[in-house]
């Protein structure tokens, strides 16, 4: 239709309109040119227990149903939650979401919860709250194969089970208990093939903790680990073999662990520096000669 032909019309509804009698808000016809009385409020519903409803808005929308809740995240989607708030330094989000993972028997959420209560890393050092995750987790799982991804998880929990049940943990119930201590890192050394383990295992037996002093076995423990790349168990291996502690001496063997350990030690292990430096003053030019050799058959095996 032309433009011309939409407003003519228009004129023309208007006029016709105009002509009609007015009428009242209630829908009754009024005198003719009576006042119209507009009412001051408007019209009370029919049912005044319920307001009725606006006539643009259909019943049905308003009577539906309240929309459905979010479904809750899985186990596993809460752990990525948790890794990635941790990541992000929103610390409160982060517990929040590996509880909810722990809660539903993620490994790897209840081992993250008992490393960080056990160093106060993120929240309060709490060691009871942090053995109690350890623990659980390890009566879960302490049969799953060595070769599954949470086996490292697994396996550190035995270790840090051990360290609580080393010195025992002050005002609570677990109390010191040595032995205990050797059996679960004996555990994780043997079954789990934990390097760490292996290393306080190894601990243990050179000073007599717990079981036996032992060097030979302490030694054999150390060298698992050290050909793991534990620097600490190279670093006492080293020692050990150096000086002839309780085995038989190999300086330039014994100089070879502690320069692996030396270039691997953090800035807090002053003690595996000063021991390689005491070490290496006293070793004559051969055997220094030998552990360099040494050194260079190690690292080329390692690219190999």
């Amino acid at each position: 239709m032309r433009t011309y032909d939409v407003v003519v019309s228009l004129s023309l509804l208007g006029l016709a309109l105009g002509a009609l009698p007015a009428a009242a808000f209630d829908g009754t016809r009024t005198p003719e040119g009576a006042p119209v009385t507009v009412p001051l409020s408007a019209p009370q519903s029919l049912n005044p227990g319920r307001p009725t409803p606006p006539a643009s808005i259909p019943n049905s929308l308003l009577n539906a149903a309240p929309r459905a809740a979010m479904p809750a995240p899985t186990p596993f989607q809460a752990l990525r939650s948790g890794i990635q708030a941790l990541r992000a330094g929103r610390t409160d989000q982060a517990v929040t979401a590996l509880e909810y993972a722990a809660e539903q028997g993620v490994p790897d959420a209840q081992w993250k919860l008992g490393r960080m209560y056990a160093d106060g890393d993120g929240v309060d050092k709490d060691k009871l709250r942090s053995f109690e995750y350890f623990r659980r987790l390890t009566n879960t799982h302490a049969d799953d194969p060595p070769g599954t991804p949470q086996a490292r998880f697994v396996a550190s929990a035995f270790v840090g089970l051990a360290h609580f049940y080393l010195d025992g943990i002050p005002d609570t119930a677990v109390k010191a208990d040595p032995n205990r201590a050797r059996e679960l890192y004996q555990y994780a050394a043997s079954y789990f093939g934990d390097a760490e383990a292996q290393y306080y295992l190894g601990r243990l037996y050179l000073a007599g903790k717990g079981a036996p002093r032992d060097p030979m076995h302490a030694a054999r423990w150390f060298r698992l680990a050290a050909n793991k790349g534990q620097h600490s168990a190279q670093a006492m291996l080293g020692a050990m073999v150096f000086k002839g502690d309780g085995v038989p001496r190999q300086a330039a063997v014994g100089l070879f662990w502690l320069t692996l350990a030396k270039d691997s030690a953090g800035p807090d292990e002053g003690w595996i520096t000063e021991t390689y430096t005491s070490a290496f003053a006293k070793a004559s030019d051969d055997e220094r000669a030998l552990a360099l050799r040494y050194l260079e058959n190690w690292l080329r095996t390692r690219r190999e």
